[in-house]
């Protein structure tokens, strides 16, 4: 298991039964950067990444 496991299982345990929207996504993220903007190019991979189809031969 990455470090990164432990904050996706507790996302997963405290918010996995929410519907969202990816606006509602894009909104959050967009709030967590704005908060921690040294993480910005994380993000911003984070999101091209989701955004791309899943047939993208660029992946």
């Amino acid at each position: 298991m990455y470090f990164t496991d432990r904050g996706i299982e507790e996302l997963a345990a405290r918010r996995g039964e929410e519907t969202v929207t990816l606006e509602w996504l894009a909104d959050s993220l967009r709030t967590f950067v704005d908060l921690h903007p040294e993480h910005e190019s994380v993000i911003e991979s984070l999101a091209t990444w989701l955004a791309r189809p899943d047939d993208d031969p660029d992946l």
